[in-house]
């Protein structure tokens, strides 16, 4: 009998990197069998996350040579209607993720730094995304 296919996560990727944006797509749709988007616009990232509703973001901190992600990670975490999407902060700006570490366990958002290896991401993707559909049954 044939199951249809289950439906593949959707994540998105907020980051202005271009290379790394298609590193982090190749990664996530071939090795992860993800679904993945890509904004690469801070000024539109919440926007974008609000729209499309996905299973889990991944977001750096540090776009257009600013710390927009910290400003964008907050729209995320107090929207009712975005809250509830596990947040992944992908940043090399280890003492900027150490000084945030209070928010960071507040919200229960994971952290991957940079450079990371392919198991840390998918480990740390399979593990946000668990825990987002605790929250939504």
């Amino acid at each position: 009998m044939h199951r249809p296919a289950e439906r593949r996560a959707q994540i998105v990727v907020i980051n202005d990197d271009t290379d790394f944006l298609t590193l982090m797509t190749e990664l996530l749709t071939e090795v992860g069998e993800y679904d993945a988007e890509i904004c690469r616009e801070g000024d539109h990232a919440y926007q974008f996350v609000k729209e499309k509703q996905p299973d889990l973001a991944i977001l750096d901190i540090r776009m257009e040579g600013q710390e927009a992600g910290w400003a964008i990670l907050e729209c995320l975490t107090l929207d009712p209607k975005t809250s509830g999407i596990p947040l992944i902060v992908c940043s090399a700006a280890i003492r900027e993720l150490q000084a945030h570490q209070e928010l960071l366990d507040k919200y229960s958002i994971d952290v991957l730094t940079k450079p990371f290896d392919l198991d840390a991401l998918l480990e740390k993707v399979a593990t946000a995304l668990d825990r987002g559909t605790r929250r939504h049954p």
